[in-house]
């Protein structure tokens, strides 16, 4: 292969920011449907316990769909929160900028209070040295 094939083959390899938040997004999406889910089957299930007769296979059904729901929900929102948790830390992401920014606008921070103390020290000094 030529270099720019494997160039074109690398990069078409590599995801782009948009196709990972879309990505993300649609997780969420799939989270929320399950949380439905979720409710669907502990609102089936506290139904089904207030009858006179409960329907035994029934309930198992229901109660395994309800636990297996909650553990893909638990999973996925966990996996969330580790990559939120990333990309807040300041660890390094490709996708994010927030700690270089935050750190820029320390520095900023840092340099105009240094401007200012410069300049208060300059004011005392002319003050010293100006014999009125």
């Amino acid at each position: 292969l030529a270099p720019s094939s494997l160039l074109s083959l690398s990069l078409s390899a590599v995801p782009d920011r948009s196709t990972m938040a879309n990505d993300r997004l649609r997780a969420l999406e799939d989270v929320e449907k399950e949380i439905a889910v979720i409710l669907q089957s502990a609102g089936s299930i506290v139904l089904e316990l207030s009858k006179e007769k409960h329907n035994a296979s029934y309930l198992e059904r229901q109660l395994t769909q309800f636990t297996s729901s909650v553990n893909r929900v638990e999973s996925e929102l966990s996996s969330q929160i580790r990559y939120l948790t990333q990309v807040a830390t300041g660890q390094p992401h490709e996708g994010s900028t927030y700690s270089a920014r935050k750190d820029c606008q320390m520095a900023l921070n840092r340099a105009d209070y240094a401007r200012v103390k410069l300049g208060d020290l300059g004011r005392t000094c002319e003050l010293l040295l100006d014999p009125q």
